[in-house]
């Protein structure tokens, strides 16, 4: 099989990650590299590479007449990138969330389906084992479903401009919660029915009508009920800023990963990903109120680290391309995790309980 030739647009955190995997990977060939800034000239330094560099991508489009493109720049372009590749024949891998509106996010989606191109959004905890093996476990546990879960960010330095940046199209409740609220989907088959949620603005260093701290809360249609809460900045506290766990009739499962939550890593993406090990907990009592089993505790021998779990992305990238999977339930889980996390936001800023 031909490689396929691949263009990389945005070259910090997650596009530099992808370039690597494209870089290191037999099947992908790369023919350029897309920032505005000098990111690109970083990347092509830590490859060692003399890729091609572009500043304006509608040009690199052209030049470089990829087969497939990988789009990691901020939320507000997506749309945009992804239906300009679309239209030059492309396939797309594109981070989360697959726009920054939903209409947006079915735009793109109608544009791979109208040019017949393969549409991978880059949702990575689904290439995790520990995450695959938490959902399963998770629905073990009965229904309804309690669902707990945050990722609470003392962003600084660095991280603090890339999280500005990603504020001024979207807060951390959709950005970031697209995440979850697809783990939560997974978790529970029932429809969500109903959405709430806050926000605070704690920083003049954002637009007037974002905040920077939200929790949202979704009800599902068989009772299930989760919540996510997300925070960035230099003031967010590190206190209790790694929660995931599930909790049902029959028990809970929770991950315990306590090298990822220690302090200093919450703005980590590295540590993000990381599980380390699955506490599961039995709920079944004897006649005295008394445990029958003790807590099972699982450490999974394959715990990937960030870079192999963007390789892993790309690796079904390649297949889908070449073995022409259908992705269409991918995709629409795409827009269905966007749509409950726009309808959160709407929430913080209306103040209204939300009816999906």
């Amino acid at each position: 099989m031909q490689n396929i030739k691949i263009l990389v647009v945005g070259c910090g955190n997650m596009g530099a990650s992808h370039a690597q995997a494209y870089h290191d990977l037999e099947g992908f060939e790369i023919v350029g590299l897309v920032s505005r800034g000098n990111s690109k000239h970083v990347l092509n330094e830590k490859l060692a590479a003399q890729y091609p560099l572009f500043d304006d991508y509608a040009e690199a489009l052209l030049i470089s007449r990829p087969d497939a493109v990988c789009i990691s720049t901020y939320p507000d372009t997506h749309e945009s990138y992804a239906i300009m590749a679309f239209e030059a024949g492309a396939h797309v891998f594109i981070e989360k969330p697959l726009a920054d509106t939903v209409l947006g996010a079915q735009r793109v989606i109608d544009a791979a389906v109208l040019a017949q191109r393969k549409l991978v959004v880059g949702y990575i905890l689904r290439y995790h084992p520990s995450w695959v093996k938490f959902i399963e476990k998770g629905r073990e546990m009965g229904s309804p479903l309690v669902m707990r879960m945050n990722l609470n960010q003392q962003s600084h330095g660095y991280m603090w401009d890339v999280h500005r940046n990603l504020m001024k199209s979207l807060s951390p409740i959709v950005d970031c919660g697209v995440h979850y609220i697809d783990v939560m989907c997974q978790l529970t088959d029932a429809r969500p029915v109903q959405v709430s949620a806050i926000g605070a603005r704690l920083t003049a260093d954002i637009p007037e009508d974002n905040y920077n701290y939200g929790q949202l809360q979704i009800r599902f249609e068989d009772g299930s009920v989760g919540w996510y809460e997300a925070g960035w900045g230099p003031m967010i506290s590190e206190t209790a800023f790694f929660v995931k766990d599930v909790i049902g009739p029959k028990g809970s499962v929770s991950i315990v990963a306590d090298d990822a939550s220690k302090s200093g890593h919450s703005d980590s993406v590295a540590a993000h990903t990381q599980t380390e090990s699955i506490r599961i907990h039995h709920a079944t009592i004897d006649s005295a109120n008394r445990f029958v089993k003790q807590d099972e505790w699982l450490n999974l021998k394959d715990e990937p680290d960030h870079q192999e779990l963007c390789n892993r992305e790309q690796r079904f990238f390649l297949k889908a391309i070449h073995e022409d999977l259908d992705l269409s339930k991918q995709m629409q889980d795409a827009i269905n995790s966007l749509r409950i996390a726009v309808a959160c936001d709407e929430s913080v800023k209306s103040g209204q309980i939300i009816k999906l």
